[in-house]
């Protein structure tokens, strides 16, 4: 048996010195939740990267905006329940503003393994309006229409 060094017979795998991570921004008005929160999954885990490899964290930083106009079930109205099956505690209807930040991620998390969501919850930041504080970091805006495509 003999060894190959040929470059083009070996694998890249990168290496936790190989970050590359870049800053998205996603609006989210008039966008499906369940959809979106897909698409958000896959860039935060970096699954759209060439180099993506399963053991590899090479995930990005995720910026969603307006939160608020989220579509979800319209008729539907939203409530919490603090302990539930305890006597004497009853529904709680949440704010609309609440709501779209508490349950996008509890959706994502919820996509997520428990090992995964730790790590990948920490690079995700929701904001309800348009505004956000990450204009240092040069964000990539992206167009989500059925398909996403940087801009």
């Amino acid at each position: 048996m003999s060894f190959n060094s040929d470059p083009l017979n070996t694998t890249f795998l990168p290496s936790e010195k190989h970050e590359n991570r870049n800053w998205l921004v996603i609006d989210g008005k008039n966008q499906s939740m369940g959809r979106l929160s897909c698409i958000i999954v896959s860039l935060l885990q970096g699954r759209k990267k060439p180099h993506y490899h399963p053991s590899i964290d090479v995930g990005d930083y995720v910026i969603l905006t307006n939160a608020d106009e989220l579509i979800m079930d319209k008729n539907e109205k939203k409530f919490t329940v603090n302990k539930p099956g305890r006597p004497g505690r009853s529904l709680k209807e949440i704010k609309k503003s609440v709501l779209s930040t508490l349950t996008i991620r509890r959706v994502i998390k919820g996509m997520l393994s428990n090992s995964e969501s730790r790590k990948y919850m920490k690079r995700l930041y929701i904001y309800s309006n348009t505004e956000h504080p990450h204009e240092a970091q040069n964000p990539i805006k992206l167009n989500i229409n059925g398909s996403f495509e940087f801009l």
